[in-house]
């Protein structure tokens, strides 16, 4: 309007005037120039990292506030979700303006496909136990670290175990190119086409759930773990093959009990009401490490539809479980699931099951260390 506007008061007097012309054509390129500025914009900030922890997780309330968004799932099958326009966050994907509203959140993995995928390796492998360590792609120290130690154990007790890493976006083409080659040397990465970011460890979690319960629904038991934990394979071979172990609806970790929820906005931890209105969480286990039997990544996947996420990834799972029924189990030795320890040293290594290392160095210490008191 403003174009056209200008366009009538200046030619309706001088049609023929240079005078009009030239100002007719600065005008047209203010406005091509605005046009083109607002597309760069769009698209430069739809390839950088989620900086507000809080955008990912925004659900739209209100319909005359949203901007649709369209991928191709897991599945195959095309999805419609939206953000909130107040804070919009357009991830790395290929996206469309449609006009259907779906009310669809963020941290559903059909929102996602993989960029990497072992997909026939539970089918190749048969394993009894699954290790899914979600990891950060620059982070090739910890995996090299879990992969000359626990991650290398691949029969323990007569029983076939599996480690791979579950990793999101690489923010860069020759990042990526590296991730790709360290695929190809190890086969054991997965990638999906999420922010890989601390506050998107919920999408992550669900990712991984998806991948147990679509790639490795033969899988007997599966461990979410972090790329900073120890892990005593033996000691949690024993206690899953032990006969008051459950086969289905069982998790068990370090358990958190009556979690106040953190309403200030200055923590990491912070959660708004409108995203989990209760004060306090339902217990949940310590998302460092938790041992599942593998019937719960689908149960908790499809549990997630009607689940609004929030940034607690731990604390979320605990809220999937509750809406299934499900309560964690307290393990038959709660301390053989560790966090820090103060004494490193001195601490028995040889009765935990997990516990938390301060580098990838230390992780290599005390698989070595344990070895070497056999």
């Amino acid at each position: 309007m403003v174009i056209r506007s200008t366009w009538n008061r200046c030619c309706s007097a001088h049609d023929r005037d240079l005078k009009c012309h030239i100002k007719t054509g600065f005008v047209l390129l203010v406005a091509l120039t605005l046009s083109l500025s607002v597309i760069f914009f769009v698209y430069d900030f739809s390839f950088n990292p989620v900086k507000d922890r809080h955008a990912w997780f925004n659900l739209v309330n209100k319909t005359h506030k949203s901007y649709n968004v369209v991928t191709e799932g897991l599945s195959g099958k095309r999805f419609v979700w939206n953000f909130a326009t107040n804070r919009q966050i357009i991830q790395t994907i290929t996206a469309q303006k449609h006009h259907i509203l779906v009310h669809h959140h963020v941290a559903h993995p059909s929102n996602y496909h993989f960029l990497l995928d072992e997909p026939d390796k539970c089918r190749q492998w048969d394993p009894f136990l699954v290790f899914m360590v979600p990891v950060a792609p620059h982070q090739v120290e910890a995996r090299n670290a879990i992969r000359s130690t626990w991650g290398n154990e691949s029969s323990v007790q007569g029983k076939a175990v599996l480690t791979l890493f579950l990793v999101g976006l690489t923010g860069g083409p020759e990042a990526q190119q590296k991730l790709e080659e360290e695929s190809r040397q190890h086969r054991d990465l997965v990638q999906s086409n999420f922010v890989d970011s601390y506050f998107n460890l919920t999408i992550k979690t669900m990712v991984i759930m998806d991948w147990l319960a679509t790639r490795c629904p033969q899988a007997s038991y599966a461990m979410k773990v972090d790329s900073d934990m120890y892990i005593n394979v033996e000691n949690l071979l024993s206690l899953l093959l032990a006969p008051n172990t459950p086969r289905e609806n069982y998790i068990t970790g370090y358990l958190m009990w009556d979690q106040n929820v953190i309403r200030n906005k200055k923590s990491k931890y912070y959660v708004s009401e409108d995203l989990y209105p209760a004060s306090k969480y339902p217990t949940y286990v310590l998302g460092v490490g938790y041992v599942f039997s593998n019937d719960l990544p689908k149960k908790v996947v499809d549990a997630s539809k009607d689940m609004k996420p929030f940034n607690i990834e731990d604390a979320y799972m605990g809220t999937c479980l509750k809406r299934l029924g499900i309560k964690p189990s307290r393990a038959p030795d709660p301390s053989q699931f560790q966090t820090y320890m103060k004494d490193s040293k001195g601490h028995d290594l040889s009765k935990v099951i997990t516990t938390i290392a301060r580098s990838p160095k230390q992780i290599i210490e005390f698989w070595q260390k344990v070895k070497r008191h056999k």
